[in-house]
């Protein structure tokens, strides 16, 4: 409202285009949002505040958390028999783990499963280019990041993110296997999480949580087990027993292959 005049219903609100998907394209949950907002027979509330752009007011933000787990969810219940893949984003080809990844994808992709990954460079280029090589389905839920984030060549089926969280419901969402190689603050912090939502179950922990590279996890693996577990006795054995460490692809591909798949 503005100079107290009331806008009519049918009046046209100036607003910058929202990036729902963080690719650009019109999207049918952006669509029916905005049909729903743009309806005349809708009664329309405008903020005290609505001085402020309409897209930075709190209840745009809503509405756009909201269609970015409509439309991610609506995009996943397409895929079948999911693994998903974590790790750095900044391990070039010559990494030793990268290989392993990019292995580990190829062995999912010819067996018929989905591999998916943040759609990014590094370890998720690594996983994604091994499905791609072996005519499997190859699927990125990327985050629009300033830095170092973008998709890689290898993605066949993807979906943008504004908000990490919503990513992270979505990459936690229904794979039937969790793949973790060596990575940095955001793969840890996606690890902890999947093993949180097993240790409270939340999720099933039929679910294996795969870490590749014992060399990379030990030290890591050995603080929690000394000092979280045996000295405060903050984490009880069986809480510790969701992790599997393993060396390599076929390692990691021996426990793919007896999981089963989770359904949305």
């Amino acid at each position: 409202m503005q100079n107290g005049r009331k806008p009519s219903l049918n009046s046209e609100i100036s607003y910058s285009e929202p990036s729902w998907t963080g690719l650009g394209s019109k999207s049918s949950a952006e669509i029916r949002i905005k049909k729903w907002l743009s309806n005349a027979d809708t009664k329309r509330v405008i903020p005290p505040n609505a001085g402020e752009a309409f897209t930075e007011n709190i209840n745009w933000r809503i509405f756009r958390i909201m269609a970015e787990f409509v439309e991610g969810f609506e995009f996943l219940s397409t895929l079948k028999k999911e693994v998903t893949f974590f790790g750095s984003a900044v391990a070039s080809p010559s990494n030793r783990y990268y290989r392993v990844a990019k292995q580990l994808g190829y062995l999912c992709g010819k067996a018929g499963y989905t591999v998916i990954t943040g759609g990014g460079p590094g370890m998720m280029e690594a996983a994604n280019w091994g499905a791609y090589e072996a005519g499997g389905e190859s699927v990125g839920l990327d985050i629009s990041l300033p830095l170092e984030q973008r998709r890689n060549q290898y993605v066949k089926k993807a979906i943008g993110f504004h908000y990490f969280f919503t990513r992270k419901v979505m990459l936690s969402a229904s794979a039937q296997a969790y793949v973790f190689l060596p990575g940095g603050f955001g793969t840890l912090d996606e690890l902890f999480e999947i093993v949180t939502l097993i240790q409270t179950g939340k999720m099933s922990d039929a679910v294996p949580v795969i870490l590749i590279g014992r060399a990379f996890w030990h030290s890591l693996l050995a603080w929690i087990e000394r000092v979280v577990k045996d000295e405060y006795q903050f984490m009880d054995e069986q809480s510790f027993k969701i992790l599997n460490v393993v060396d390599t692809a076929e390692e990691a591909f021996d426990l793919i292959k007896k999981t089963k798949e989770r359904i949305l």
